[in-house]
């Protein structure tokens, strides 16, 4: 059984047992400066590391293009993301808006292209795109199917306008995060009929639902975003690049990826922590601590996908 078999696998039970405890003893998770102290923490660390490796993308990318000086890239990517947090400022909603579309088309390819490598076919007539963005929709509607109000909250803090918010608010005639979810519900199902279609030798990954239901159901907003964004997306990317520096012997390889992947994680998290102090002036702890996340996460993911894309389009 493949690495990421057994921790689909193991996500899927670990989740379950999590549900069932909290179930059973009545507790009621909430958040509050300890939770979202721990959920920073692992963000700046387990979470943001997934994308260390992306100066070595960068030199290849580079290199593609006929260059071998990397303050190109680097200057390319600060400014990129300098640009998503000024764009941010100027326009929240309409930057929120856009974040949500590309994460979820983002998270649901890294966590199930390597299933669909094989399905040319689909790809070519758009099914495996619907797959991923169908996908990665669920990590955006279950907070706000289980935890409405809190979920608003956070998208109110970071600037959303009160049109976008009363769009997805329980008790409307057509509320948004419900249409999305019958849209996430369909994707899950083409893509079971996929994966049993070839043999269902994947089965495991066609109920990778399991844990981020159950998760958004038991716990808040962000921590079920920080157990999903550090332990399963990130941790699928990881693998990934651990096979990419050295397919044969993985155990040297998660080696070089420590190694490689720990300057810029340092440098990322400082700048993170920095970020939360400057707006604790102006925010309580848990506001600046949200804002820093989710804004400081968009800044990096636009880049970072954007990367990804040229380095698959040149390597193809």
């Amino acid at each position: 059984m493949k690495i990421l078999d057994k921790h689909t696998i193991a996500t899927q039970l670990i989740s379950l047992v999590i549900g069932l405890l909290i179930y059973v003893s009545f507790s009621v998770v909430e958040a509050n400066n300890f939770t979202n102290l721990i959920c920073f923490f692992l963000i700046i660390t387990f979470g943001i590391s997934h994308g260390a490796l992306d100066n070595f993308k960068g030199k290849k990318l580079i290199n593609y293009f006929g260059y071998k000086n990397i303050i190109i890239f680097y200057l390319s990517y600060i400014l990129i993301s300098l640009f998503v947090i000024l764009l941010w400022i100027i326009f929240p909603t309409i930057t929120l808006s856009i974040f949500l579309l590309v994460a979820c088309y983002h998270f649901g390819k890294e966590d199930t292209a390597f299933l669909l490598e094989k399905e040319k076919f689909f790809e070519s007539i758009g099914v495996n795109s619907f797959i991923y963005f169908s996908k990665g929709l669920l990590i955006i509607v279950a907070p706000l199917y289980f935890h409405n109000e809190e979920t608003l909250s956070i998208f109110k803090l970071l600037g959303a306008d009160s049109l976008f918010l009363i769009r997805f608010q329980n008790d409307l005639m057509w509320e948004y995060h419900k249409i999305l979810g019958w849209i996430s519900f369909i994707g899950y199902i083409v893509f079971l009929f996929i994966n049993f279609k070839d043999g269902g030798y994947e089965a495991a990954h066609c109920f990778d639902f399991i844990p981020i239901i159950i998760l958004n159901a038991v716990l808040t907003p962000l921590l079920a975003f920080t157990v999903y964004f550090c332990f399963i997306h990130s941790f699928k990317h990881s693998v990934s690049l651990i096979y990419l520096l050295d397919n044969k012997n993985f155990n040297n390889g998660i080696k070089k990826f420590l190694r490689k992947a720990l300057p810029l994680t340092l440098v990322t998290a400082v700048l993170f922590i920095l970020s939360v102090f400057v707006l604790t002036n102006y925010y309580v702890l848990n506001d600046a601590i949200l804002k820093v996340i989710f804004i400081g996460l968009a800044s990096l993911t636009f880049p970072h996908i954007l990367l990804e894309y040229l380095i698959e389009k040149n390597e193809k």
